[in-house]
């Protein structure tokens, strides 16, 4: 299994709408940090670096990210489809669940390479800002981005370490959304057209019925700046979300006259 997991790690590395999403992730902090008019407009002022990744990750964490998560991870299926590879493959000695379970753990982890990349784009388009300690917080701790007083580098990069992760569990079922519709659609288009339809459908979900809010997907897209009592309840209804998704899909493909 470890191989195939390899595997696909190579061909996800190898897919342009990665590297898309990479150029992309690099480029947004450095315009962001040398936009006087946007700062103007949030009525911001950098007054450390440690400072940058909050307002980049809040900045795309509702829509740009979800798209790129949703693009690659249908990609993970969808090239193997367009390919006509996907056939040749299953008819090795392989099970099924093993081919996409793979695909699956490649999916659920990607969203930590795009935020590993955000977040070292940030730290470097904001190192000018100042890298050691200041006067405030870094956007996820206590008080935000006023704080609580002074603040060090190491408790600085743990609470944007601890954020950008929670991020990345947030993107978790998004990811294997978009690999659940390319199971059942078998077009990486379709299905990433599909992962964003149903994020919005959430939405309006979410605002027309409050009720139904706690368990839409879209209402945990900013978890990361929660407070540790509700943050135990929002991660076990992502990993609740994750599960199911995944057995679904898995559920689908065992099924699925290919």
């Amino acid at each position: 299994m470890l191989s195939l997991i390899l595997l696909e790690f190579r061909k996800l590395l190898g897919y342009r709408s990665v590297r898309l999403a990479l150029v992309i992730l690099f480029l947004l902090p450095w315009i962001w940090s040398f936009s006087t008019a946007l700062l103007d407009d949030l009525k911001f002022v950098f007054v450390s670096m440690w400072q940058m990744p909050a307002l980049v990750l809040t900045a795309v964490m509702q829509f740009i990210l979800p798209l790129l998560v949703s693009m690659t991870a249908a990609e993970l299926l969808g090239a193997e489809v367009s390919a006509g590879t996907l056939a040749p493959l299953l008819l090795r000695p392989l099970e099924r669940y093993k081919a996409l379970g793979a695909k699956y753990v490649v999916a659920l982890l990607y969203p930590l390479l795009l935020l590993v990349a955000l977040l070292l784009s940030s730290l470097l388009a904001g190192a000018r800002f100042g890298v050691g300690g200041f006067i405030g917080g870094t956007g996820f701790g206590v008080g935000a981005f006023i704080g609580e007083g002074p603040l060090e580098p190491l408790q600085a990069l743990g609470q944007i370490v601890q954020a950008f992760l929670i991020a990345g569990a947030t993107l978790a079922p998004i990811a294997a959304l978009a690999l659940m519709f390319t199971v059942i659609f078998m077009n990486t288009a379709a299905a990433a057209l599909a992962t964003i339809v149903t994020l919005n459908i959430m939405r309006l979900l979410a605002v027309n019925f409050p009720v139904l809010k706690a368990w839409m997907l879209t209402n945990y897209l900013d978890v990361y700046v929660g407070t540790p009592d509700t943050l135990l309840k929002a991660l076990i209804i992502l990993l609740l979300y994750t599960v199911a998704i995944t057995a679904v899909g898995l559920f689908v493909f065992e099924k699925k006259d290919l």
